[in-house]
């Protein structure tokens, strides 16, 4: 019980920082598009990733040189890149949202790839979930590693899904025109301030 309860901590702890990740999920979750699709690939995918640290850590690190992570960064001022693109666009073309509406803009394939972008292309889900809750966790014997893998993925459930909702609940106090314009500028201006961090991080 006290591994479960210190993986659950852990856990929570490293998710509340608000990253690309984040700001996606709650965007979606004001949006109320797929927002169960996108909360659950978030979350198993946390659940992946830090079993993957748990048992494999030891061996894990010796493969994920800095080669890989600048690869990995790379990757995802690409992907981040793209996607202030399109937000740019979204708001040359703005018009009054009528939140409804906006299931026709994306199909739930759309945002499976987008959510799966902003998971696996993200470095920072690598350091949260892999690397330091593995190296936590790799003095602990196997039963308790598995306790504390299975909290820190409840609270990453737990995290993710009360992301998205509590943002749907916000969502009819947002649907007018100026509030969702003040939204795009903030994903533009949040997300664009993470390409300049990674791209300081690379040449550093």
């Amino acid at each position: 019980m006290y591994f479960l309860l210190l993986g659950f901590l852990t856990g929570l702890t490293l998710i509340f920082a608000i990253g690309a990740q984040n700001i996606f999920v709650i965007e979606q979750g004001l949006k109320r598009q797929y927002i169960f699709l996108v909360c659950l690939v978030c979350s198993i995918s946390d659940f992946l990733l830090i079993f993957l640290g748990i048992f494999l850590f030891e061996y894990f690190e010796q493969f994920f040189n800095h080669i890989i992570e600048i690869i990995l960064n790379i990757l995802l001022i690409i992907f981040l890149s793209y996607f202030i693109y399109s937000k740019f666009i979204e708001l040359q073309k703005f018009k009054v949202l009528k939140i409804n509406d906006e299931l026709s803009l994306n199909s739930a394939f759309t945002i499976f790839f987008k959510t799966l972008g902003f998971t696996y292309l993200n470095p920072h889900v690598y350091s949260d979930t892999v690397f330091f809750l593995g190296n936590f966790s790799k003095n602990f014997d196997l039963e308790n590693k598995i306790y504390f893998g299975i909290g820190a993925s409840i609270a990453s459930f737990i995290f993710f899904f009360m992301l998205g909702y509590l943002s749907k609940l916000f969502a009819n106090n947002l649907n007018n025109q100026k509030a969702w314009k003040y939204i795009n500028y903030f994903i533009i201006i949040f997300m664009s301030f993470l390409v300049i961090f990674i791209l300081f991080d690379i040449f550093n």
